[in-house]
């Protein structure tokens, strides 16, 4: 579209009388860039959320104008309304570049204002404006009205040297200053502050957790009448890592079943174990070791430590009302309850519309789902708040393995945004801290099944038996990350109930999101579908 939009400007450029500092006053250029250049430009990036969704109109609900010597830039709020009665609330920072050669990437459409030719451009792929922004965060500036930049305490000011895009876009631009700091601009926004921002500067400036990315500043703007704040921009220090833990793990998981034939394992020597059974490291048997080698589950123990000194931190409070833990409640049990009977009739639905999509295995663990629906919507609603005596804190929230930094043989927790199809005030409820435990365990299921479904022919076994051993294997790896978790959260006084609650939590949250899942899997995967499907049917297997 953007050699497109480049190649017709001679033929049919956008023509605006007025200037282009004035363009967000003029009702000629507002109809146009409402009307017909967004609806153009929106369904082209990969961070726009409505691609599955019809579009029927789009409104501006802010503006706000920076400027350099050389230009003037606008950060516009877009509200893009739905046919099927939604809306939701995108970030844009826009420039004006006359007559240049640009990057394609920058064209959001060609344009002539007050007869000057030229380019809107998103403002972040022009040098001068991401310097803008960081010298801003550095000096902490007030200069803009509604607009707040705020540089954290614990780093110093210091210039501009460079800056760089990390990775492909995504949901979010992630732009790299000084090889120092990242700055995370989120794209789809919310009329509140982003969890992301609210966690990442507690963690730093108050609990002062070592194993995320420090918070170094932020972004936030002020709209409305009741001076609601938005967060456009978060800052943190940029940890030069070697990759994320999912692809680690990954790597860790082929290893293991390529050793299978390669070692001559003996599977009948390791015992098998009851999934949410608590096992130390040092009591694995040999025949295991000798299987995964010794460093795997080190590994193991090492990320449940890091994940309880989270929420440990997460849960230290004892005056900042967001963050201090709350005991359970009826409130909460009704929010809870509508919530999942809610998001599991959309997967029955799902997988319903989408039965035609599996075959083998998938097809028949989607029947056996689809009947057994009553006793899984049972177990949704089999929540009892009176009995559970643990507390709940803020959490994670989208707790996986590839929200997780590697280096130098330790792990770093990072994006607390929270769950993609939650709204943001359900991000912002206090949660058992299981349910991240449930998270990560979940992914770690994940890893184990797509490298047995990735790799069929590479281990020399069948599909069958190569499931078999991952589910002994994951057995083992949930009950050593629950042993260290537990013991550790309770030696410092984490209140996550005793273990018949923290098993009750854990089912529960587990059967959560393996249903979570499902619905993604159905409309991205369908293959990949069979990897919920296996973990509800597990979990549902398993007595309460």
């Amino acid at each position: 579209m953007q050699d497109k939009l480049k190649k017709d400007f001679q033929k049919r450029p956008f023509e605006f009388s007025c200037k282009w500092e004035d363009a967000f006053e003029n009702e000629e250029f507002l109809n146009a860039f409402t009307n017909e250049i967004l609806e153009q430009y929106l369904p082209e990036k990969r961070w726009y959320s409505g691609k599955s969704s019809s579009l029927k109109y789009i409104e501006i609900n802010a503006c706000f104008k920076m400027h350099s010597e050389n230009n003037h830039y606008f950060g516009i709020l877009i509200e893009v309304h739905f046919k099927e009665s939604f809306f939701q609330n995108f970030f844009l920072p826009i420039a004006f570049m006359a007559g240049e050669e640009l990057d394609t990437k920058t064209l959001i459409a060609p344009a002539s204002f007050n007869g000057l030719d030229g380019f809107l451009v998103d403002a972040l792929h022009i040098e001068e404006y991401r310097k803008l922004l960081f010298e801003n965060l550095m000096e902490k500036s007030s200069g803009y009205a509604d607009l707040n930049f705020h540089r954290s305490s614990k780093i110093s000011p210091e210039p501009y040297e460079s800056s760089k895009f990390l990775g492909a876009e995504q949901s979010n631009t992630s732009i790299v200053y000084n090889n120092k700091y990242i700055l995370k601009i989120f794209r789809r926004i919310y009329i509140s502050t982003n969890p992301d921002y609210e966690i990442s500067r507690f963690l730093t400036e108050v609990a002062e957790y070592p194993n995320t990315p420090k918070y170094a500043g932020s972004i936030n703007l002020n709209v409305g009448e009741e001076d609601d704040t938005i967060t456009l921009g978060l800052m943190q220090d940029f940890i030069v890592s070697e990759g994320d833990a999912w692809n680690s793990f990954l790597k860790e998981i082929d290893g293991v079943f390529s050793a299978i034939h390669q070692n001559k394992i003996d599977f009948e020597s390791i015992e098998d174990v009851v999934l949410y059974k608590k096992i130390k490291r040092v009591n694995l048997p040999d025949s295991l070791l000798k299987w995964t080698g010794k460093d795997f589950f080190s590994k193991i123990e090492r990320l449940a430590q890091r994940t309880a000194e989270m929420h440990i931190a997460l849960g230290s409070d004892t005056r900042d009302t967001a963050f201090v833990p709350q005991n359970f409640n009826g409130d909460y049990e009704v929010w809870l309850k509508n919530r999942l009977i809610y998001q599991f009739q959309n997967r029955l639905n799902t997988i319903e519309n989408n039965l035609h999509k599996l075959n083998g295995e998938s097809m028949e663990m989607a029947q056996v789902f689809l009947s057994k629906k009553k006793e899984i919507r049972r177990r949704f609603l089999d929540f009892n708040w009176t009995k559970l005596k643990s507390e709940r804190i803020r959490i994670h929230g989208d707790f996986h393995l590839g929200q997780v930094l590697v280096k130098e043989g330790d792990f770093y927790i990072l994006d607390f945004e929270g769950e993609p199809e939650s709204t943001i005030r359900d991000r912002k409820v206090k949660q058992p801290p299981i349910k991240d435990v449930a998270g990560i365990l979940r992914s770690f299921h994940y890893a184990i099944y797509s490298v047995i479904l990735n790799n069929p022919q590479k281990y020399q076994i069948e599909k069958e038996q190569a499931m078999q051993f991952g589910d002994k294997l994951y057995k083992y790896i949930v009950g050593v990350f629950l042993s260290d978790y537990i013991n550790f959260v309770q030696k410092n006084n984490l209140n996550i109930g005793y273990l018949k609650e923290v098993e009750f939590l854990l089912k529960y949250t587990m059967l959560e999101k393996a249903v979570y899942e499902l619905g993604y899997e159905l409309n991205s995967r369908p293959r990949w579908a069979l990897i919920p499907l296996k973990g509800i049917l597990s979990i549902i297997s398993e007595p309460q």
